[in-house]
């Protein structure tokens, strides 16, 4: 069983950067395939990015959207993994939620993922 908490969400402005956290407990991220998504009022909850460590490199993978704005680390120490968002606009609007599943590999989508966070708001005024 993994426990995902997630913080770090807030209000900003357009152009202005965040970092969201997600601590993981139960076991070690680095044998999970970690993800983040978000959902938006009336949308659909979409993929962001997903990362998977290897042993001697790290995968990963983004959404177009969020692609040369957005980056996904991991420190394994505090078993926590983060996602930097620079570049702020109004659409990256959204509950954002850390995402695990133990399968090997990159996964986009909501329903390869076996445990979730609670979420936290990402507000971002023009």
């Amino acid at each position: 069983q993994v426990q995902l908490v997630e913080s770090g969400g807030g209000l900003v402005q357009a152009g202005d950067s965040l970092r969201l956290s997600c601590a993981a407990s139960g076991r070690t991220f680095s044998t999970y395939t970690m993800g983040w998504f978000r959902q938006a009022p009336g949308k659909e909850r979409e993929f962001v990015v997903a990362m998977r460590w290897t042993g001697r490199t790290t995968l990963s993978s983004y959404a177009d959207s969020v692609k040369g704005r957005f980056t996904i680390s991991g420190d394994n120490a505090k078993n926590t993994v983060y996602l930097q968002m620079n570049s702020l606009k109004p659409e990256d609007s959204a509950i954002y939620y850390c995402a695990a599943t133990s399968k090997m590999g990159i996964w986009r989508t909501r329903a390869d993922y076996d445990y979730w966070g609670q979420g936290t708001q990402v507000t971002v005024s023009s």
